[in-house]
């Protein structure tokens, strides 16, 4: 048997985000999402430089022995190199579909970006009034002199770096533009629309503002690492030791130095030098930073064309028509398809518990809180109604510690118990348990789903969730609630697969079977959608699975360690990413069983972090109309020949076509799917 051989984590993350930017060079695509685009594969970049890469400069950082004990194959300055040169060629493809495809296709569309250089009359006098009172009581000129401490940088803030032509001296202005809008309309003649960045008004007055003249002016943002480094988790207040490393977060150690390529050699040496950065912090960019900004970038023409077509959230076909969510779950399983179908149906179910006498408590686990957050407020109601709420409030999960803990305040302020945590180990899983006093005692109801209680990813993320009263999934759901109010060690569960206790061992009893099938001349196969596959053993296994003839399909959005079509190693394995409108993140394992199909949905994917050091459930899926539909959707991916490409042993990211074949675009199909479902479910 080969040795098994995997991609790079990190290298195989790049190669996602370059299907997101193969989205912004899309021509087929509505303008504006392709502007969308270029905003999201920015913002992904931020976060992979705050934290994977400082992740490796820290674990280049440490002694010989020491990083040679922990380096498990991996080479930390040899893939900081690997990444430098892969963003670079990105960000070319980046600045020239920007230059070359997205200005020309605006200004087609009688919108134009201008430059400072490229007012006429009125702009200018706009630019100078829109800068005296808007920006220029939020800039504070800093001087950048040899031998002296340099200022400190924000993470993610942008900065114009100033020289004065022969003299030595150099200054940084901030750029405010997180108070004032990034993008700004200048004066123009219909059916012109004339847009200006802020930083391009900050730039036409910069000699106002020196009181000198200024001879050149460069673009500079730092990224800062954003690892928060909680000492000793198992002592004192985490609560508390979050709060202070997250304020420590934005001064971490630079991560990426953001800077105009344009710049002189020797103004980038000088401040290389002031701000103690290394060669492998220094990334060369164009005029304009922070592109994440494109979020919010105007459409002052108003034409619903250059969006793409609005795909309101559909009603769910059944839960729609109940006058009562507990009392349709008390007959018959629903399962929900986000974004496709309307979320409001959790907070009803949440709020119609608060307002059941018969009710007697709700449990909840929360990872990431929508800054606004129905659910929250649905079980605030519930207490002030008097029902006992718990809420296990997941404090470490990165980007959403302030929103978590703030609702966790506000959930202990109203007496429901918070648990901040389990010691060690992340809780990701996505569960709503609801007791209800009823003939025979309690009765369970539950809600298990692959993604967040958040309203605003709900809008954005696929996934499936369950909503259940059926005694053996419900009562297992109960008893991981009693692992995690540490009232039980270790869950006593048949039917959900449970981490970091049982995740694994099933999964590989799973695969085992498959490969026994194949082996006997049985039907052998696997369809497994996820958002990562990264856990070498569980990689180790499908390619074990591969030679003793298991076919296996993989739907993997993001990072793929596999490597798939390896002769004599994994040429029964195929995989494909979807990556379009919405963010795939549903996860979904699929085994043939000897032609009786089994299916699991779940949050976790095959990572180490989710099948060993994270609290997740993995649920079976009984209900054969339930099993159905999911199926259909999954199917529809499979067929995807628009937005599918190839994940293959060069990461190239070819695109999926099939000549002859229509083309199938999985998730606009299967929003028709679910809305030509408007009649009950068999």
């Amino acid at each position: 048997m080969h040795e098994p051989i995997f991609f790079n984590r990190d290298l195989s993350w790049l190669a996602f985000n370059h299907r997101v930017l193969q989205e912004a060079c899309d021509e087929r695509l509505p303008l504006y999402e392709r502007i969308k685009f270029l905003a999201i594969y920015s913002s992904n970049l931020d976060e992979f430089f705050r934290v994977r890469v400082a992740s490796l400069r820290s674990f280049r950082a440490l002694k010989k022995k020491a990083r040679k004990e922990l380096e498990l194959g991996v080479k930390p300055k040899k893939e900081l190199r690997e990444i430098r040169h892969i963003v670079e060629q990105q960000q070319e493809t980046f600045g020239r579909t920007f230059r070359e495809q997205i200005l020309p296709a605006l200004a087609r569309e009688g919108i134009f970006l201008a430059r400072s250089e490229d007012y006429d009359e009125a702009q200018r006098a706009f630019a100078k009034s829109y800068f005296f009172e808007k920006a220029y009581p939020h800039l504070r000129p800093v001087w950048l002199l040899p031998g002296q401490e340099p200022p400190f940088l924000k993470n993610k803030g942008l900065y114009f770096v100033l020289c004065f032509g022969e003299e030595e001296a150099l200054a940084l202005v901030e750029i405010p533009s997180e108070t004032l809008p990034r993008f700004v309309a200048l004066p123009s003649e219909a059916p012109v629309h004339t847009l200006t960045f802020l930083d391009d008004i900050v730039r036409f007055n910069l000699d106002e503002l020196m009181g000198r003249k200024v001879s050149g002016a460069y673009a500079v943002k730092l990224s800062r690492d954003a690892e928060l480094y909680i000492e000793d988790e198992y002592s004192g207040d985490l609560v508390a030791k979050i709060k202070e490393s997250l304020e420590a977060r934005n001064v971490g150690l630079p991560t990426r130095f953001l800077y105009d390529s344009s710049m002189p050699h020797e103004i980038l040496a000088r401040l290389k030098q002031a701000f103690g950065l290394s060669k492998n912090d220094l990334i060369p960019g164009a005029r304009y930073h922070n592109f994440n900004d494109f979020f919010g970038f105007p459409n002052p023409t108003a034409k619903a064309g250059l969006h793409a077509p609005p795909m309101p959230p559909l009603p769910h076909p059944e839960l729609e028509m109940a006058r009562s969510i507990l009392d349709f779950l008390r007959h018959k399983d629903a399962i929900l398809h986000f974004p496709y179908q309307k979320y409001g149906y959790v907070p009803q179910l949440i709020e119609e518990a608060a307002n059941d006498p018969a009710v007697r408590c709700i449990k909840i686990t929360l990872y990431r809180v929508a800054s606004r957050s129905a659910i929250v407020d649905s079980l605030l109601k519930a207490r002030q109604n008097g029902k006992a709420v718990t809420a296990f409030i997941e404090a470490k999960a990165r980007f959403d510690e302030a929103s978590n803990l703030f609702w966790g305040e506000e959930l202990e302020k109203a007496g429901a118990d918070v648990f901040y945590s389990y010691p060690g180990i992340k809780v990701h899983t996505k569960l709503l348990l609801i007791q209800r006093q009823e003939e025979g005692g309690l009765r369970n109801y539950a809600y298990l789903g692959t993604g967040n209680f958040n309203e605003k990813t709900a809008r954005l993320y696929t996934d499936h969730a369950l909503m259940t009263a059926d005694p053996p999934l419900a009562g297992e759901a109960a008893q991981i609630f009693g692992l995690l109010e540490r009232r039980i060690l270790i869950p006593d569960c048949e039917h959900l697969l449970v981490s970091p206790f049982t995740t694994r061992p099933g999964f590989v009893a799973l695969v085992n079977r498959e490969i026994e099938n194949a082996r006997n001349g049985r039907e052998a196969y696997m369809i497994l959608k996820m958002n990562s596959l990264e856990d070498e053993g569980m990689i180790a296994k499908l390619y074990e699975a591969s030679q003793a003839g298991v076919k296996v399909q993989l739907i993997i959005r993001g990072i793929c360690c596999l490597i798939p079509g390896l002769e004599g190693l994994s040429e029964n394995i195929q995989a494909i990413s979807i990556v379009g409108r919405f963010l795939e993140h549903a996860r979904v394992y699929i085994f043939a069983n000897s032609g009786q199909e089994e299916m699991y949905i779940a949050s976790a994917d095959w990572m180490n972090r989710n099948l060993d050091r994270r609290v997740e459930a993995v649920i079976p899926i009984y209900r054969p109309e339930i099993f159905r539909e999911i199926r259909h959707i999954i199917n529809l991916q499979l067929q995807d020949n628009v937005k599918a490409r190839w994940i293959d042993a060069e990461q190239s990211n070819l695109y999926k076509q099939e000549d002859g074949q229509p083309e199938a675009e999985a998730q606009l199909e299967t929003y028709r799917y679910l809305a030509e479902k408007q009649s009950p479910v068999d």
